[in-house]
């Protein structure tokens, strides 16, 4: 929450009041606040038992850094591509391995945006959807499935960009984790006074995208969060396309999804996929 305060004052004070053009210095600062990476060697990076570090080559150049995990027993029920929040690394994300790998017995991708971890680069809006389209890409072609036939999912900022994918491109099934309508939102929900809707650059827009997406959609939020404010999760479920399930989490905050609840409706969903 704080960290939306601080972008609204700087986007307001620095030369954008009245819908002016943000100027080349605070369209910087907005978007060192919207994107928050650790870059190598910050965490733990030993990877979980079985799993592979991969690298995956962006469109331009950029040389991205992830971890595959393949289920030890049967074969795969999904093939998942997953992308994560505005902070951190994969070494945060210890957890998606754990709940699509070995408790739904799906083979998943954790990858880092170009500026996280120990991908090249820094990180962009259009940056960081021709990633995900690389990483998904070359998942595609390492687990020999369609691109389309690939598993989103996606966590806060990471949902953005997992709608835009499944949106443009189509896919499986698409899970969202406490994910916004659009980023200027968010910044006014934590300050309503100030025009952030007007003068923010970075959009990841989901509610006008995800209109175009015809697939399966589960999405979960928890409703007492305080970066993502559930009503805005409910209005991005909302403009989604049938089919279509909802998780609340009672008393849940941002980064409190997995709770039994929640897993027996993703194991549902996964089951169910077409």
């Amino acid at each position: 929450m704080g960290r939306a305060r601080v972008l609204a004052l700087i986007l307001v004070g620095g030369g954008a009041v009245g819908c002016a053009p943000l100027t080349r210095g605070a369209a910087g600062i907005e978007n060192a606040i919207v994107f928050q990476p650790k870059p190598f060697p910050k965490g733990d990076w030993n990877p979980a038992p079985r799993t592979e570090d991969v690298w995956i080559d962006s469109p331009d150049g950029v040389r991205l850094h992830g971890w595959l995990a393949e289920p030890a027993r049967g074969p795969s029920r999904a093939v998942v591509l997953y992308t994560h929040g505005n902070g951190g690394n994969v070494t945060n994300r210890r957890h998606v391995i754990e709940l699509f790998r070995d408790r739904m017995n799906a083979t998943v991708l954790v990858f880092d945006y170009r500026g996280y971890g120990r991908s090249d680069g820094r990180p962009t809006e259009n940056g960081v959807l021709d990633d995900a389209r690389a990483a998904r890409r070359w998942l595609a072609a390492r687990a020999g499935v369609r691109e389309a036939d690939v598993v989103l999912a996606g966590h806060s900022l990471g949902g953005g960009v997992a709608v835009d994918l499944a949106a443009c491109d189509s896919a499986r099934g698409l899970i969202l984790e406490g994910t916004f309508t659009n980023l200027p939102d968010v910044a006014a929900s934590h300050v309503p006074l100030l025009p952030v809707r007007a003068v923010m650059r970075a959009r990841l827009d989901s509610v006008a995208k995800i209109g175009a997406y015809r697939g399966p959609l589960l999405q979960v939020h928890g409703d007492a969060d305080r970066i993502v404010p559930y009503a805005l999760g409910r209005r991005l479920f909302e403009a989604a396309n049938e089919p279509k399930q909802f998780v609340t989490i009672p008393g849940g905050n941002h980064n409190e999804h997995y709770t039994p609840e929640y897993v027996a409706a993703l194991d549902h969903f996964i089951t169910s996929l077409p």
